[in-house]
Order: C-alpha cells, then sequence, then structure tokens
C-alpha cells in the first residue's frame, strides 16, 4: 500500500486526484495540505511513502520548498505534479531533490504509473519532457537566461505573466511589495526584458 499525500493549493485538483486514487487498491491518501508550510506540518505528524507536491502554491513553494522538505525527509520521493510544461523547471526541480516530474496536461494511467515507479524508487520524467530535456542537456551552460533565475524570481514571473499586479504577488507569496519589485527588476535585467509585454511573450512560450 502507497501512503500518499497530496499537496496542492487547488481543492478542485485534490478532490480529483482523491477520487483517482480511490480506484487503486494500492493507493491510500494519507494526507492533503494546500500550501507549503501546511505540508511540512503534515509531514511532521503523517507517515507518507510519497509527496504528490504542485510547486506553484502560496508562500513557501517550488525549490525552495522542495530543500526543506529533502532535508527533513531525506528518503521520502517526492512526485512533482506541476502545469509547467518547460523542460528547464523540470530540470530545476529534479536537480534540487524531486524524484520525478510529470504535468498536469497527462492521463490519469500515466499519473499512476508515474506514483508506483516513484514509490519503487525509480526517477520518472513526464514522457513529453524526455526528448526536450536531453537535447537541452546537451547546450553549453549559460549564466543568463532562466537557468540564471532564482526559484523566487521565477515564480514572480510566472505570477506577473498571470497579469497578477506588485500588490497581488505580494499578499499571495505573503512578502512585501518592495521584496516583489526587487525581484522583478533582478529578473527584468537577466532576463533582458524591456517591458511587462516582454515578460507576457515569454512567459507564454513557456507552457
Amino acid at each position: 500500500m502507497i501512503r500518499l499525500m497530496i499537496a496542492d493549493d487547488h481543492m478542485i485538483m485534490r478532490e480529483g486526484l482523491k477520487r483517482l486514487f480511490e480506484l487503486y487498491d494500492d493507493v491510500h491518501i494519507a494526507a492533503e495540505a494546500a500550501d507549503g508550510p501546511q505540508t511540512l506540518e503534515r509531514l511532521r505528524t503523517t507517515p507518507v511513502d510519497l509527496l504528490l507536491l504542485d510547486i506553484s502554491m502560496p508562500g513557501l513553494s517550488g525549490e525552495a520548498l522542495i530543500a526543506r522538505i529533502t532535508l527533513h525527509h531525506p528518503t521520502l520521493p517526492i512526485l512533482v505534479l506541476s502545469m509547467y510544461s518547460d523542460p528547464q523547471v523540470a530540470m530545476r526541480v529534479l536537480r534540487c531533490g524531486a524524484a520525478g516530474y510529470l504535468t498536469k496536461s497527462q492521463s490519469p494511467e500515466t499519473l499512476i504509473d508515474a506514483v508506483r515507479k516513484v514509490h519503487g524508487g525509480a526517477r520518472y520524467i513526464d514522457p513529453e519532457l524526455i526528448e526536450p530535456i536531453a537535447l537541452s542537456s546537451l547546450k553549453p551552460p549559460e549564466r543568463s537566461g532562466l537557468d540564471s533565475l532564482t526559484n523566487r524570481e521565477f515564480q514572480i514571473m510566472r505570477l506577473l505573466a498571470a497579469g497578477l499586479t506588485v500588490n497581488h504577488i505580494a499578499e499571495q507569496l505573503m512578502i512585501s511589495n518592495k521584496t516583489v519589485s526587487t525581484h522583478k527588476i533582478n529578473l527584468m535585467e537577466k532576463m533582458s526584458f524591456s517591458s511587462n509585454a516582454d515578460l507576457i511573450r515569454y512567459a507564454s512560450n513557456l507552457d
């Protein structure tokens, strides 16, 4: 029996996943969480065999959350279930300690297969990302561009591209407006964006 924890800030998504896993006798939903701090709290109190993690949640999330989890639970396999189909994003979380990466556009059968394989000790990469990741790894390393962004800068870039204002981002991430603005300035410089339109155009091509 795989004791599974689902961490996703969308209740409809969590409920859908629970209904899906109820169809399989070898999976038991042991816990669920709606944000980073709740994920860490649940892991402290509930024994689980695998964490199914969304990397875009309010507050602590993404690489920072994965790093925190792997520090305190080094043997716990993490399967990231993400809306992002960008190979760079997948590589970032895998390097940070996740055991697998799957996009939310994949089929339920692919998801259960990924859960079983990661629980069994294997690594798993979304089938549609294997070739782009392989090709990307052949490129010479760059000091600029997407790879140069910190996890927070990348997260804020995504939120800006989604149309959120600096104030809304600060509220969602529970940080100050000044901090958001600083991150925005840094990411605009690293990505050579001259306007918000450049940022939106670039981000729209990542999915």
